[in-house]
């Protein structure tokens, strides 16, 4: 969640004047350097914002996840590994990168990332998802030339409605609509233990202590001969995160509801409302169609992205957009957003 204050998990950023004051570096970004990341931290960065071609201050599409170590990409345009460079994030942390569809602002950047990582020593595979052909598309970019990867990458194709299952999060994979075939990615994380009560623990004679962040850790307790189970101690589990990312995309109802009730919508703004039936055409949203999916779904805050090299300035875009949903941000390059837990 944006903020005036520097929470942990965030870098030191100059500060944009949208709501709560989000931050992304000057126009020279530095490499920054933070304290170990909390776990549970999440960060959205924005590695590359622009549709279609990049500009001199914006690169093609790219949205890092950092959850703990792990980096979630989700798509790779070109350049996406330099960007990775200028930023406080390392590229060889990807654990998964999500493509949401074959045209080349969202995926020729890969063949580049994997050689580098691969030259920087990679063991650990890389798996790769995507829309169908995904398989046969990763083959062809990782043995482009005499290169070979030293690590194992692994393309699968996904439809609709299919889920990653990531461990701690799953990645579900969202029809969109586009002029070639594509996909949205909802990522969502599991329930998470309820609140504890401090009261209850100690009318079981719980000592303050370890013994409290074992409970809250879901595990039993012995006190006195007595075990105490940490559903004697918790309250209701609580859900977790949800991102929604929509890659290129016309407003849709399938869109809409992977949307329902997401902590955080990233939805293709490729022009303002007085080019809407352009961006229609071409496969692509407004900046205020985006609002009204982020309005009607009930989602926490709204991420603008994929806006087109034609502007400069955004603030068309931006304000078409907030004239619908207050709590949304236009993304630049570099632009992190900390993911806040619903409660």
């Amino acid at each position: 969640m944006p903020s005036t204050a520097l929470p942990q998990c965030v870098g030191i950023f100059e500060r944009w004047g949208q709501p709560d004051s989000p931050r992304f570096p000057s126009s020279r970004p530095e490499k920054l350097h933070s304290e170990p990341p909390v776990p549970a931290c999440v960060q959205i960065v924005f590695l590359g914002t622009s549709g279609s071609w990049p500009t001199p201050k914006r690169n093609v599409s790219a949205i890092a996840v950092k959850r703990g170590p792990e980096v979630i990409l989700f798509d790779c345009g070109e350049g996406t590994q330099r960007q990775f460079m200028l930023s406080k994030l390392s590229f060889m942390q990807v654990s998964r990168v999500f493509l949401t569809h074959f045209h080349g602002d969202h995926f020729l950047g890969l063949p580049g990332m994997v050689q580098s990582m691969s030259m920087n020593g990679r063991e650990r595979e890389l798996l790769v998802y995507g829309p169908k052909g995904t398989e046969g598309l990763v083959e062809n970019l990782v043995t482009l030339g005499h290169f070979r990867s030293a690590f194992p990458v692994v393309g699968k194709g996904l439809r609709g409605g299919e889920a990653v299952d990531c461990g701690e999060y799953a990645v579900r994979a969202v029809e969109s609509a586009h002029t070639v075939p594509a996909l949205g990615y909802a990522l969502e994380e599991g329930p998470r233990p309820g609140r504890f009560s401090l009261e209850r623990a100690r009318e079981l004679g719980v000592p303050e202590g370890p013994l409290y962040s074992r409970l809250q850790e879901g595990q039993a307790v012995t006190v006195g001969g007595r075990t105490i189970a940490p559903k004697m101690v918790l309250g209701p589990p609580r859900r977790g995160r949800k991102i929604v990312y929509t890659g290129d995309t016309l407003p849709t109802r399938s869109i809409l509801e992977a949307a329902r009730d997401a902590d955080v919508l990233i939805h293709d703004a490729t022009a303002d409302t007085g080019l809407e039936e352009k961006a229609n055409r071409y496969g692509h949203s407004t900046g205020r169609q985006a609002a009204e999916i982020a309005k009607e779904a009930g989602a926490r805050a709204l991420i603008l992205t994929h806006y087109s090299p034609r502007y400069e300035d955004a603030t068309p875009i931006l304000e078409d957009a907030k004239a619908v949903f207050p709590a949304t941000y236009m993304a630049e390059d570099f632009f992190e957003y900390e993911v806040p837990y619903p409660d």
